[in-house]
This record gives structure tokens, C-alpha cells and sequence, in this order.
């Protein structure tokens, strides 16, 4: 079809072609005029119809078909490229995400370390407060005379107890070249280990890491009675005569109480403004006293038993560093027990906040596996430095308390310094009023 459309169209320009060239006859002028512009017609008509509307228009828009298909194909395939780059770049995100959580979030043994240790740390500390001031309390009431203590009965009453109770708990018949069997008849001390504990601070409060001391029971511990004899020898080894009722009697009341007339008026009356007055100096005594046994019974109270939350981690602890819970030390006592303590039936109690302290700020960091576990993913480094930091805070809390001690402790001895002073100036007012 499409060659004979070709053909018709080869004969048509032929035709035109000679009727041209015959319109330069002027015979045939105006048959070719007419004969041309019939041609012109329909060589347009042709060029519209068959040129343009037969082949060029279906093939401009066939390619315009193919043209869009191809775009549309391209558009897919880069938007597929587009894809599959956020898909990626987001599982790179989520990888990434995930490494480093697995590396931030995954605990290690050595922060656990901290953790474990420091369980029982505050309630120990509060049972050690509550110690202290038990301590306190009981040397109170001693110096008072009150009831239920040795000294209940006046100062000859505090000496024979105490007496009694080292020929029975602390003494040892070998001192004084070997003379003091009379002293202890019945041969002194039961158990050695308690021989001269309650004169010896070293033994019995310094070198322990924890003490056999709940005053919140009633059951009296070994370690009680050694701390209670010791602070009896360090502080108020004499106590106060004791101050009878009638001391404090007007020489008009102490007339309704007795038959007999007793002293003159004025001299009952002096002696009553004396008593007073005494008593308000030995008060004055004992208030500086519990100021310097404060520091006595904070240390102690230190190392008092605690609670028992962490022990078995702190055993852990110290068996690394090369105690054996099995090696038989002093006294046939394991090591570990020795430094965390025991009762008298050598049964385990609970660690005290020294001991705790002392392994967290010090024992834990003589282990060489510390430094070597510093090898570790980076927030657990930070966790550890953290948990250093903590420690460090309490260590230094504790410093600040016994600055506060050592600052009341002075201040008292100042204030004794300037009462002597002040004697000196009121003796020299006195003796020039006379």
C-alpha cells in the first residue's frame, strides 16, 4: 500500500513538473495557469492528508508514546536507585544504633563490683549513728550515777565493779612481774585473746575492721564489755562523789525533815549554795568530757556491726586479694572472718561501715584484675570513674564529720584556755575590791 501511495506520488510531481515548463507556451497559458492551481490543490490536499495525516502525525505520535514510556521507565529505575539508597543508609543508621548499644548498654563485672559492694553501706551507717549515740548515753548516765550503771552507788561502787570485772574478764596474773595472782585468784582471763582489752585501744577498737556492737538488742557481746571498760578507763576513771537529797535542802526544809535543830541556818544555807555550785562545775566538766569522748565513740561506732547485705560479695573481694576464707589465722580464725568479723561462737556478722569503706576506697583497688578490667568499652569506664567519684564523695563526708569533731575539740580547749584566763583576771578584781 505504502509503495503504491509512493508511486502515485512520483507521477504527480512528473505531471506538475511538465505542465510547468509547458506555461512558457502562450498558446497553452491559461490552460496551465488552471492546470497549476488545480495541482497546487492537490499537492496541499496531499501533503495534509496523506503526508502529514497518513505518516507523520501516527509516527510523531508513536514516538511521542515511546518517548513518555521510556521517561516513565527511567523514573522508575531512578526512583528504584533512590530506594534502595535510603534503604540502606537507613540499616547503616539502625546498625550503627544497635552497635553502639550493644557497647553502652552491656554491663560489665567491674561496675557489678560496685554495685554489690555498696549494698548495705547506708544502713550501716545508720546503725552506726545509732551506736554512737548509745555510747554517748551510757557515759552520760555513768558520770550521773543513774541508775542501773556502776557507778549507781557513787565512785567507790564504780571501782569495785570494775574491779570485779577485770579480775574476772582482763586480767592477766603474768603483769606486774608476775604478782598480780593475788589480784586475779582465779587466774584472770578466760580467754587470753581479751587479756588487757580494756586498756589496750589498739587491740581492741584500732586494729579490728569490725566489732561484735549491736546496742540496738539486749544481748551483751564480748566486744561490748571490752569497749564499755575501755571508754570507763579513758574517760571519767573517777567519777563524781554522788550528791545525797539533803544536800540540796534550805536549812528551813531540812528543819520539817529532822527532829534535830542540825547547823545553824546560816551556815546550812552555805552549804547548800556550795553543793549547788559544785554540782553546776562538775556539769560543766561532763559537757566538755562528751565533747572529747565523741570522737572516741564515733570511731568505735564505726566499726560496729552492720547490716549484712553485701558480705558475701566483700568475702569475694578479699579472697582475690589473697585471703582464704579456709587459712587458719589468730586466734584459729580465717582471715576473711577476722577483717568482717565473728562472734564469740565464731559465727559471721554482719560488716561494719568501716570495713565496707575500707574495701570500697582502698582493698578493691590493690587488685590488679581493676587496672586490667579498665580494658572495657568506654561507658563503663564512665560508669566506673562515676562510682569512683560516689565513693570518693562519702570518703570525703566522712573527713568533713571528724574535721567537725577535731573543730569541737578545740574550740573546747580554747574555751579552757580563756576560763583560766578569766580566773587570773576575776582573783586580781577580787583581791583589789578588798
Amino acid at each position: 500500500m505504502t509503495f503504491k501511495k509512493t508511486h502515485c506520488s512520483i507521477k504527480k510531481s512528473i505531471l506538475i513538473f511538465l505542465v510547468f515548463f509547458s506555461c512558457f507556451i502562450p498558446r497553452a497559458q491559461a490552460t496551465c495557469v488552471a492546470t497549476v492551481t488545480t495541482d497546487i490543490t492537490l499537492t496541499t490536499q496531499w501533503m495534509v492528508t496523506d503526508v502529514w495525516g497518513l505518516n507523520i502525525l501516527p509516527a510523531l505520535k508513536m514516538f511521542a508514546d515511546q518517548v513518555s514510556a521510556v521517561a516513565m521507565q527511567q523514573a522508575f529505575l531512578f526512583g528504584t536507585f533512590l530506594d534502595a539508597k535510603h534503604q540502606l543508609e537507613t540499616q547503616r543508621v539502625l546498625q550503627k544504633i544497635r552497635a553502639r548499644t550493644h557497647k553502652d548498654y552491656h554491663p560489665s563485672l567491674g561496675v557489678c563490683e560496685f554495685g554489690s559492694t555498696i549494698k548495705s553501706l547506708a544502713a550501716s551507717e545508720r546503725k552506726s549513728e545509732l551506736v554512737a549515740h548509745v555510747l554517748s548515753q551510757r557515759s552520760q548516765d555513768r558520770s550521773l550515777a543513774n541508775a542501773n550503771t556502776s557507778a549507781d552507788q557513787g565512785a567507790d561502787s564504780d571501782k569495785k565493779n570494775r574491779l570485779e570485772q577485770y579480775t574476772k574478764k582482763f586480767c592477766d596474773p603474768s603483769d606486774a612481774n608476775n604478782t598480780l595472782g593475788l589480784l586475779c585468784p582465779d587466774g584472770g582471763a578466760k580467754k587470753k585473746e581479751r587479756v588487757n582489752k580494756d586498756i589496750d585501744f589498739v587491740r581492741t577498737v584500732e586494729y579490728p575492721w569490725t566489732l561484735d556492737i549491736d546496742l540496738s538488742d539486749t544481748r551483751l557481746t564480748e566486744n561490748e564489755e571490752e569497749i564499755f571498760a575501755l571508754a570507763s578507763n579513758l574517760y571519767g576513771f573517777d567519777v563524781f562523789k554522788n550528791i545525797s537529797f539533803s544536800d540540796f535542802l534550805s536549812a528551813a526544809e531540812a528543819k520539817k525533815l529532822t527532829d534535830s535543830p542540825g547547823n545553824p541556818d546560816h551556815i546550812k544555807e552555805q552549804q547548800v549554795n556550795s553543793t549547788k555550785k559544785a554540782y553546776m562545775d562538775a556539769r560543766a566538766v561532763l559537757a566538755k568530757r562528751s565533747v572529747a569522748e565523741n570522737s572516741f565513740n564515733a570511731i568505735t561506732s564505726m566499726k560496729a556491726s552492720g547490716t549484712d547485705a553485701s558480705r558475701e560479695y566483700l568475702e569475694v573481694v578479699l579472697e582475690e586479694l589473697g585471703a582464704s576464707p579456709d587459712g587458719k589465722t589468730t586466734y584459729n580464725v580465717s582471715e576473711i572472718n577476722r577483717l568482717l568479723g565473728i562472734d564469740k561462737d565464731g559465727k559471721k556478722i554482719a560488716p561494719s561501715y568501716y570495713a565496707q569503706m575500707e574495701i570500697l576506697t582502698k582493698k578493691i583497688y590493690q587488685n590488679p584484675d581493676f587496672y586490667t578490667n579498665l580494658y572495657d568499652k568506654p561507658a563503663n569506664v564512665d560508669r566506673k570513674q562515676v562510682a569512683m567519684q560516689a565513693i570518693g564523695l562519702m570518703q570525703k563526708f566522712d573527713l568533713y564529720k571528724s574535721y567537725l569533731r577535731t573543730e569541737a575539740n578545740i574550740s573546747v580547749l580554747l574555751e579552757l584556755a580563756v576560763q583560766d584566763l578569766q580566773n587570773k583576771v576575776g582573783n586580781k578584781f577580787a583581791s583589789q575590791g578588798k
